[in-house]
């Protein structure tokens, strides 16, 4: 029988993860495919599985690419964030390692990874493995519905967007903003893709927004395997932290599916703020969440009139595609 001291010991091994040592990736580069990117991509990820036997524990471990062949891993018991997490605290390490392989050996416990798998030893027996996943949105690719505004459905819908640029891919760039505005209660659909920036820290790490009428931001990170803030994907920007922090690994197809309704005003003074629900990936992050004031940096300021969809130039390569909004 498993001691708990021993099964504890073997997740924080679980959690010091590492690959191999990084390709001469430009520290000031992005990727938009797997193509492009280092050889720390294909460690990168999410990995999930029981530990402990039948009678075990579910346990989902993200593992992130920090450049030079260094990585983070987040260890969650239960499963991975809105896959079966418990909430509770979560354990954290960093390593390096070489030759698309790292065995981390410990007075309690060793943990291999290898080929997509991640292995855990406890006193040289394998208590069990938790295998790569690549999850996908429930809600990726879902059509628009009857009577609804298709923003962004091809290149040819650029011309829709003051600043529309479509990519050699079909993708609509960053810096765009529709020429269509909504002035009442919509749901909108919008899918995206954060670039792969493995040297890059904080808010330098894939950094875009949606904005909501021009005013009001759901922000756009790389914020995987972080703790999930407000400045963080899935946040309303300097309003509301996520309740779960549901972002999926860098090039990975995501979306967010928000359903808003503007402020209203009377005799030009505001009578009722804004409110928001976002699904991020399909799981509620926000649930219907008072939005007070316009974000800082937002193109649009508060007021009665109608607003459009902007996707946020922050510096960095971000991808979208599949945007409609259907008006309530």
């Amino acid at each position: 029988m498993l001691r708990p001291s021993h099964l504890a010991t073997s997740l924080a091994v679980v959690c010091c993860i590492a690959a191999t040592v990084a390709t001469a990736q430009d520290k000031k580069s992005a990727a938009l495919s797997a193509k492009e990117a280092d050889a720390d991509f294909a460690l990168q990820g999410e990995y999930t599985g029981k530990l402990g036997g039948e009678e075990g524990e579910n346990w989902g471990v993200q593992v992130i690419a920090l450049g030079n062949g260094r990585f983070r891993a987040v260890g969650y018991g239960g499963g991975l964030p809105g896959d079966g997490w418990n909430g509770k605290k979560t354990t954290t390490s960093e390593a390096t390692g070489k030759d698309g392989e790292v065995l981390f050996k410990s007075d309690e416990g060793d943990g291999l990874v290898k080929n997509g798998k991640l292995t855990v030893l406890v006193e040289g027996r394998e208590i069990g493995s938790l295998e790569k996943v690549v999850r996908k949105s429930p809600t990726l690719g879902a059509k628009p519905p009857e009577g609804a505004v298709v923003l962004y459905g091809g290149p040819d819908d650029a011309a829709g967007w003051k600043g529309g640029k479509a990519d050699e891919n079909g993708w609509l760039q960053q810096g765009a903003t529709s020429k269509q505005t909504f002035d009442g209660p919509f749901t909108l659909h919008l899918e995206f893709m954060l670039s792969y920036m493995p040297h890059a820290r904080g808010q330098g790490r894939a950094n875009s927004g949606c904005y909501v009428q021009g005013r009001h931001e759901v922000q756009i990170l790389d914020s995987f395997g972080l703790a999930g803030k407000n400045n963080e994907a899935g946040g309303i920007y300097e309003v509301s932290d996520p309740a779960v922090n549901m972002c999926f690994p860098p090039l990975s197809w995501q979306t967010y599916d928000i359903d808003f309704t503007p402020a209203t005003f009377e005799d030009g003074k505001k009578a009722a703020n804004a409110r928001m629900t976002v699904r991020h990936n399909g799981v509620v992050v926000q649930d219907d969440v008072e939005v007070p004031k316009a974000t800082r940096a937002a193109p649009v300021k508060e007021g009665p009139e109608a607003g459009p969809i902007y996707v946020q130039n922050h510096g960095n390569p971000i991808r979208f595609r599949n945007i409609w909004v259907k008006t309530k």
